[in-house]
């Protein structure tokens, strides 16, 4: 029985996307280069020039080849296909800014917030932001990424409270505070999330499809990376590490959280982590430091054990402001290889890579629905 032949439509639709695809990874080709880069006949390519330059998806810049031989005509993605917007909340503030279909950003709002800031002040924060960045660019916000430092909620995007996050911003709802600045869909996942995709695609993790990424900062988290893919599990709270229970500074069990309570590394009145504490402590070499990092190690190493036994990594990325310190490293290692079954440790080092994480995915949602739209009514 021989296959149905796909439908002209279809082929269109395929042809118009390798055109898209080609100029969302170059600034301007001429339809001679999109056939060499894309493999299409030349005819095919310009009867597809024709249909999305008519769709306003595409636009002749007016500039043209020289040389020998016959003068050609560079086109471009049409300007007012409009942006994604990118943000990121933490701690310390809202990073926002909005990209384009080729990555580039076109402005960046940074507004800084105090770590118990709250729900509305976070909210008005974010929402000026994608009003700012709205009006700087052409065409619309089409759709926004929002990484939080923060448990998220899968099927809403609501930021959950759990016990003793040290900065939740009440229960805030990004895809709500930003339904009248975006067109599109709303996407939020955890800052741990964003990093540890940003580490398999760009970083230290590249090629390794499984693997866990421990975030050690002001707060505790982790993502599972499964096949490539990040875990989110039923409710999107996979990784939440907090309050698994490991070894305490006097060896006895306490969830990983009280672990720095007991070493007095808290924040005054706060849950948070007391970062330039710890890092200082971790730059001493007196017998009272060395006790720290060793209580430290120790409880660690009971957390990735657990990661170990239930995920099955080929290797653990430690990331944070602390973690991927060389001393606490070398600390972790020290530790982690004496446990029954040991992989690989190996420091995250991507710079902000929760929005790294989160800017790939709006460019590619992005060029998904621009793709989209050529052909709305083709079932992909």
């Amino acid at each position: 029985m021989n296959a149905p032949k796909p439908s002209l439509e279809l082929l269109r639709g395929l042809t118009d996307e390798n055109v898209l695809r080609a100029l969302m990874a170059h600034d301007r080709l001429t339809r001679a280069e999109i056939a060499t880069r894309t493999g299409i006949s030349k005819p095919t390519i310009s009867d597809s020039v024709q249909r999305l330059e008519q769709a306003e998806l595409i636009v002749d810049t007016g500039e043209r080849t020289t040389g020998r031989g016959r003068v050609g005509s560079y086109y471009a993605l049409a300007p007012q296909l409009g942006t994604a917007l990118v943000a990121s909340i933490t701690p310390h503030g809202v990073i926002a800014e909005a990209v384009d279909a080729r990555g580039r950003a076109h402005g960046q709002v940074r507004t800084a917030l105090e770590a118990d800031a709250g729900q509305e002040v976070a909210a008005e924060a974010l929402a000026a932001a994608a009003v700012q960045l709205g009006g700087q660019v052409d065409g619309r916000l089409r759709l926004a990424v929002v990484s939080a430092a923060d448990p998220v909620d899968r099927a809403t995007g609501r930021l959950v409270h759990l016990p003793d996050a040290p900065f939740l911003v009440g229960a805030l709802d990004p895809p709500a505070v930003l339904a009248a600045m975006v067109t599109g869909p709303v996407l939020v996942d955890n800052d741990v999330n964003w990093a540890a995709r940003a580490e398999y695609e760009h970083g230290c993790a590249q090629g390794v499809d499984d693997f866990v990424y421990l975030h050690l900062g002001e707060g505790l988290g982790c993502a599972v990376v499964s096949d490539g893919i990040v875990r989110r599990g039923h409710r999107g709270l996979v990784g939440e590490i907090a309050h698994l229970y490991t070894a305490g500074p006097d060896g006895q069990a306490m969830s990983f959280t009280e672990v720095f309570a007991a070493l007095d590394l808290r924040r005054a009145s706060s849950t948070a982590i007391d970062v330039p504490k710890l890092v200082e402590i971790l730059e001493d070499t007196g017998a009272d430091a060395a006790r720290v990092h060793a209580a430290l190690a120790h409880a660690i190493s009971g957390v990735l054990s657990a990661a170990l036994s239930l995920a099955d990594p080929q290797t653990v990325v430690v990331g944070g402001t602390w973690g991927a310190h060389p001393r606490m490293l070398t600390a972790i290692e020290e530790y982690f290889t004496r446990s029954p079954r040991s992989v690989p440790v190996r420091a995250a080092y991507l710079p902000l890579p929760e929005l790294t994480g989160a800017r790939a995915r709006a460019v590619d949602e992005l060029g998904s629905l621009i793709v989209r739209s050529a052909h709305p009514t083709t079932t992909w």
